[in-house]
Formats: C-alpha cells, sequence, structure tokens
C-alpha cells in the first residue's frame, strides 16, 4: 500500500465516523446503548484524543501542547455530542497537518515513560498510522451497530 493510499483510507474511515454520527441528537449521542456503557459522544472524545491526538499530534509529531492534553478520552469532561464531532474534526485537522510532513518510514518523535504506557515503541510511523487506521476502522463499525439500533440506518449493506 502506497503513503497516499494509506491516508486516503484513514481519510475514508474518518468521514465515515463522521458520516454514522450525522443528523443525530443530543439525546441519541448522549445515550448508552451497550453493555459496555460507552455513548456515542464518548466514543468521539475516545477517537479524537486517544488516537487523533495521541497517537498522531502527540507520538508522531511530539507536540507539545498534545503531550500535555494527553488524558484518557474515554472519561473526558462531559460535552455535548456537537462539542465532540467539532473537536475530532479540529483533531483530524492537527493530525493531518502533521502527516503532511511525517517520515512514514522513520521511527516515532516521541513515545510516552513506560510508567505511563508500558507498550514498547513502535518501529515507524507507519506502524502507528496503521494503528490509527486500524482502530478508527473498528469504531466506525461500532458506530454503524449503534446507528441502526438508534433508527435502522444501515451503512452499507451487502446482500
Amino acid at each position: 500500500m502506497s503513503d497516499a493510499q494509506l491516508f486516503a483510507q484513514l481519510a475514508a474511515e474518518r468521514a465515515h465516523v463522521l458520516s454514522a454520527v450525522e443528523g443525530l441528537t443530543e439525546a441519541q449521542m448522549g445515550t448508552v446503548r451497550v453493555p459496555s456503557g460507552w455513548t456515542v459522544t464518548s466514543l468521539l472524545n475516545h477517537l479524537a484524543f486517544d488516537d487523533e491526538m495521541f497517537w498522531i499530534s502527540a507520538v508522531l509529531g511530539a507536540n507539545p501542547g498534545a503531550i500535555a492534553a494527553l488524558h484518557n478520552g474515554w472519561a473526558s469532561t462531559p460535552m455535548t455530542g456537537a462539542d465532540a464531532v467539532s473537536i475530532y474534526q479540529e483533531q483530524i485537522t492537527s493530525s493531518d497537518k502533521v502527516l503532511a510532513d511525517v517520515d512514514l518510514d522513520a521511527p516515532p518523535r516521541w513515545w510516552p515513560p513506560a510508567s505511563e504506557f508500558g507498550h514498547p515503541p513502535m518501529a515507524t510511523a507507519r506502524e502507528v498510522v496503521f494503528r490509527v487506521l486500524i482502530e478508527t476502522s473498528v469504531h466506525a463499525g461500532h458506530l454503524d451497530i449503534v446507528r441502526e439500533l438508534i433508527d435502522g440506518h444501515q451503512n452499507l449493506v451487502v446482500n
């Protein structure tokens, strides 16, 4: 897969996430629909803070502001669904600026201390981007299921 294909697929999965939540009301975005207890709003926070901010702005970009702001996205301060969408879009914009200049064959520019994140560093930025792509894709599927539970909308059904 070329770099352009990788970035295009990431962009498509991000768009999938945003399309899955488009048109939902605040009540729909804030209602728990799954046994684990997350809401659409909390999942968007997770994608914004734990994927876009952590993996791309902090790990790949070594952005001091992002590093200082890191926190558990699942436990973010409660906000509206519209705020969560906006923050996710802002984090995507920040991430895209980092990705425009990243050497995918180089190692990540920053890695959290082992005392806070016990996983060994990834060898290349490409591994990090694949990690974000996979996580975004998986959660887009979760959002598809929740959206179907809310109003019957189905993203894509192939018979």
